[in-house]
């Protein structure tokens, strides 16, 4: 199964000390570069990222089609449009994203 997920789903789980929810549920899940960053940010208000630095389960890639990210940024922030469009790359199973908008566009282009 290929799971893509955006920021939420990994930083509010990683700042209650739960982030190895996802692996339980999942085993492996793909994120952006730009999801990765937005992560990693966290560390500048005192988050604790040692459990996300050390999920070898969790996978970043950057999506290839550049063109779709760019229009999906018209309508949704960086990481949501990186997940949607990685997701529609690798052809994920499933795509963890919190937001209502992020959702309606995933559901119009993912089908």
């Amino acid at each position: 199964m290929i799971v893509v997920s955006d920021t939420s789903a990994i930083s509010n789980l990683l700042i209650v000390g739960q982030l190895e929810l996802i692996q339980q549920i999942y085993q492996k899940v793909v994120i952006p570069l730009t999801v990765d960053r937005e992560v990693r940010a966290l560390q500048t208000f005192g988050i604790d990222l040692a459990a996300y630095t050390s999920a070898t389960w969790l996978n970043v890639q950057v999506p290839t089609n550049v063109l779709l990210v760019d229009k999906l940024k018209e309508e949704l922030d960086d990481g949501e449009a990186e997940a949607i469009a990685l997701a529609l790359q690798l052809e994920a199973d499933r795509l963890l994203i919190d937001e209502r908008l992020g959702r309606l566009v995933a559901i119009c282009d993912m089908g």
